[in-house]
């Protein structure tokens, strides 16, 4: 995957996360520091939501770290 391949995937996810946080009224970091503590919503009908929302956001992470080992290599070049 190149820098460009990744950079689109990084703004496709941001969309998705984007329209999480409008709906719920949380930022995704918040959401997600409580998935990995093991925390639910309240409102039983939103599990799968956060759990797909909490998927997307470490995609998110993942393609951030990616993003930075190209520009690094890139750099190095």
């Amino acid at each position: 995957m190149n820098i460009r391949d990744i950079l689109t995937d990084i703004h496709a996810l941001e969309e998705e996360l984007l329209q999480f946080e409008r709906t719920y009224g949380i930022r995704s970091e918040t959401l997600y520091a409580a998935y990995v503590a093991g925390e639910e919503p309240d409102d039983e009908a939103w599990v799968l939501d956060f759990g797909e929302w909490a998927t997307v956001y470490k995609m998110w992470l993942t393609r951030q770290a990616e993003y930075r080992n190209e520009v690094q290599l890139a750099i190095l070049i």
